[in-house]
């Protein structure tokens, strides 16, 4: 993983860019994620989100869309958070 600075934090337009995926049903969760809930996240799920869109597609797609539970808590929380965009 990539070492993420508060300038990547605050950098919503490449954000929006990286959320953009192979998969049209990922680009507009991730997108709508990006737009509805990310500015007010914690710091550390910002971090989070980052390191998320480093993941392949299909990994991505498996947490936030079809509900498969990460290892790791923290994405897990994140990936729940996603999932939930899809009912706003």
């Amino acid at each position: 993983m990539n070492i993420i600075t508060d300038e990547d934090l605050k950098n919503i337009d490449r954000l929006r860019w990286q959320c953009r995926r192979g998969m049209l049903e990922l680009d507009l969760l991730l997108e709508a994620f990006l737009d509805q809930h990310y500015p007010t996240l914690s710091p550390r799920l910002q971090r989070h989100f980052l390191q998320l869109l480093d993941f392949p597609d299909p990994v991505i797609h498996a947490w936030c869309v079809t509900g498969e539970a990460p290892e790791d808590e923290e994405f897990n929380e994140l990936a729940t958070a996603i999932r939930a965009t899809r009912l706003d």
